[in-house]
């Protein structure tokens, strides 16, 4: 079972095997029909799509942030058409360095299917290796994947709010070192970042489009959070994406149990009482 990253040459023996569900989650926060023409294009053999705004978040609404999470019903239903079920491997990916997929990747098992991991490289490594892709759109036998929800892996806006008070967690943002900085916010009406937060942007994951070893994600988030425990850590970004990007990387690293805060800074900034931080 694969449950952090796999590789284009094992994904391509599953696939072979016709034994895994592949999602492609590609995206575009400046065009929101990019992945599915890309999909339309070509994709890897099988693979089905799903959207970050409509299967893979919830509508926005003037208490939430920019991608809510998903109606778990309507998300079940969805992977249920695809084929799922609760003994099949999943494997989701993106052509940006698993920006994306890590969102899909984190849903799973929130809903509580641990057999997922992310094609390191995602779609451009894919084809880099020579592997198939095609523009034939997969029909399947519907699934009976049953939801075990793990409503304890993600944290409310108010359970972050009590932390800044009792310090009992360790935010992680995952957003670029200029917007968690304060010094520009290309996206949200507000710049900054929850105080007390850590910053390590996602990109710091990656080397040359792959995740780094896993000695070396292992050596630079010791350095970043030290002696921690990772039960305390909390992951947070613009809109509650991109942070399971640095979950991941840290389960690829063997340090396990962080969660995320899904609502992220687009949500906390709905609230002008909520506390921010900037640095000069």
């Amino acid at each position: 079972m694969y449950t952090t990253l796999i590789t284009a040459p094992e994904l391509n023996t599953l696939i072979e095997n016709g034994n895994v569900l592949v999602l492609d989650c590609r995206f575009s926060l400046a065009d929101a029909g990019y992945g599915q023409r890309v999909y339309s294009e070509a994709h890897l053999s099988g693979a089905c799509f799903m959207h970050l705004d409509d299967d893979l978040s919830s509508p926005i609404t003037p208490k939430t942030g920019r991608h809510p999470l998903p109606d778990v019903d309507k998300l079940a239903d969805k992977l249920r058409s695809y084929g799922l079920n609760n003994n099949l491997q999943v494997v989701v990916y993106d052509d940006c360095g698993g920006a994306m997929a890590a969102r899909t990747w984190w849903l799973l098992r929130w809903l509580g299917h641990d057999a997922v991991a992310v094609l390191n490289g995602g779609y451009p490594h894919w084809v880099q290796a020579g592997f198939e892709v095609t523009q034939a759109v997969p029909q399947a036998e519907p699934g009976n994947f049953a939801v075990s929800l793990r409503d304890e892996m993600n944290l409310s806006v108010d359970e972050v709010l009590k932390s800044l008070d009792d310090q009992s967690i360790t935010l992680v943002d995952a957003r670029g070192a200029e917007r968690y900085r304060g010094e520009q916010e290309p996206i949200d009406p507000v710049a900054g970042h929850i105080p007390g937060a850590l910053n390590r942007p996602l990109t710091d994951n990656l080397e040359n489009g792959l995740f780094k070893s896993a000695e070396q994600l292992q050596a630079e988030w010791q350095q970043l959070l030290g002696t921690v425990d990772p039960q305390r850590i909390v992951h947070y970004c613009g809109s509650g994406v991109t942070a399971c990007h640095n979950q991941l990387a840290m389960a690829v690293a063997g340090i396990t149990g962080t969660r995320i805060y899904a609502g992220s800074w687009s949500e906390w900034i709905r609230e002008p009482a909520r506390p921010i931080a900037t640095i000069s």
